[in-house]
């Protein structure tokens, strides 16, 4: 078996990393498709410019057949990782260090857990992940990079870093679980009086508003429509982190790709455009990504981004929906916290072993914050938080 590294996806076809990325059987997952990928790239949304060179790994063996993949970049900043390590990187460059460049075995500017070690399953697969890991770790030494972060790996994935030695890293999301409801007043009803009225209130003011809904899918989202959601999302990300991530070309590429994977949910009030929340759709979950608007109404955020998901996964008979992003506001909407990992390698060992002893108590303090969350269950049944944790 061999390790190649390419900086760009086009260098290897979307049918072999599929295959390892989503393979048959198992949960589909659009962010690790070849083709969203390849839209961040091609977009110039994750590129050397901006900070996020491809290096991702192939691993083949000499017959040039595929056995294994891995997303990687590396990484000349922090930005649109959602795993902070802002205060190891000023810790480490106080000291004498250089903590850029950084690997990142992610996907760019989404903190949506996934497959990174990439393979089909097999008796084979534990094998082949250990090949993966430990071309990540050379490729961290010859790119002389400070570090490899994988984030937002499945559990699975996670423990098996942990036992190679990586440091390993919680959080918390907040996600919504279908428990086979067959309609919004059914999951509803599984509420507490106070809960299920707060939601009822917060819809009912939108609609006062006047405020309708559509749910774009396929061939019925247009570039009209990505002109109107880009401007939303432009407004909105300059307001909350400065420039955004993501550029107009991208939208265009991932619609192109992908149409039946995507739920744009756009916002109209008095026949204009002013709000959209963008999705992308699994075999069993439904991902929130990227919201935005050019008009404020209170409870336009919540009713666009959770009410209307989790009206769109009813209908569809989705088991999930994922929000995005941390957001405790979220409880008391039916969200409930669930683990999200990380795992890091430092190759300075004063720095592994600094970073090690806060992440043993952040690890402590994430867990002790996910059971109090739990406690609070907007649930009648206090029980139904549990499978999310």
């Amino acid at each position: 078996m061999r390790i190649r590294v390419l900086t760009t996806l086009q260098d290897v076809e979307a049918e072999h990393w599929n295959a390892h990325a989503n393979p048959p059987g198992l949960p589909y997952n659009p962010f690790v498709d070849h083709a969203f990928l390849l839209a961040l790239e091609t977009s110039g949304s994750a590129t050397r410019r901006t900070g996020w060179l491809g290096q991702h790994l192939i691993l083949e063996g000499d017959d040039g057949r595929v056995a294994g993949a891995m997303p990687c970049y590396l990484k000349s900043h922090s930005r649109g990782e959602y795993v902070f390590d802002y205060a190891f990187a000023d810790a480490y460059e106080r000291a004498g260090g250089r903590y850029y460049p950084k690997l990142q075995a992610s996907v760019p500017f989404t903190p949506v857990s996934g497959p990174r070690l990439m393979v089909a399953p097999g008796a084979e697969a534990e094998v082949h992940r250990r090949m993966l890991l430990d071309g990540a770790m050379e490729l961290c030494r010859q790119r002389s990079a400070s570090s490899l972060h994988v984030t937002f790996p499945t559990t699975a994935e996670w423990e098996m870093l942990g036992r190679a030695g990586l440091l390993q890293r919680t959080d918390t999301q907040f996600h919504w679980h279908n428990s086979n409801y067959r309609s919004f007043d059914d999951f509803l009803k599984q509420l507490s009086s106070a809960k299920r009225k707060n939601i009822r209130k917060e819809r009912n003011a939108v609609t006062a508003q006047g405020i309708g809904f559509e749910w774009l899918t396929g061939n019925d989202i247009t570039e009209g429509h990505w002109d109107a959601f880009f401007d939303f999302y432009v407004d909105t990300g300059s307001r909350k982190w400065g420039s955004p991530y993501l550029n107009r070309k991208f939208f265009s590429l991932l619609s192109a790709a992908m149409a039946d994977r995507i739920l744009l949910i756009m916002c109209r009030r008095k026949g204009k455009l002013i709000a959209g929340a963008l999705n992308l759709i699994g075999s069993d979950t439904l991902f929130g990504r990227n919201w935005g608007a050019i008009e404020h109404h209170p409870m336009l955020h919540f009713e666009a981004c959770y009410y209307q998901a989790i009206e769109f996964a009813i209908s569809r008979g989705l088991e999930w929906v994922e929000a995005g992003a941390q957001g405790p506001h979220k409880l008391a909407r039916g969200y409930l916290p669930k683990a999200t990992y990380s795992a890091h390698h430092f190759a300075d060992t004063r720095l592994a072993a600094a970073v090690a002893e806060y992440l043993a108590h952040e690890r402590e303090a994430v867990s002790h914050d996910q059971f109090a969350l739990a406690e609070h269950s907007p649930f009648r049944n206090p029980g139904a938080a549990d499978d999310s944790l």
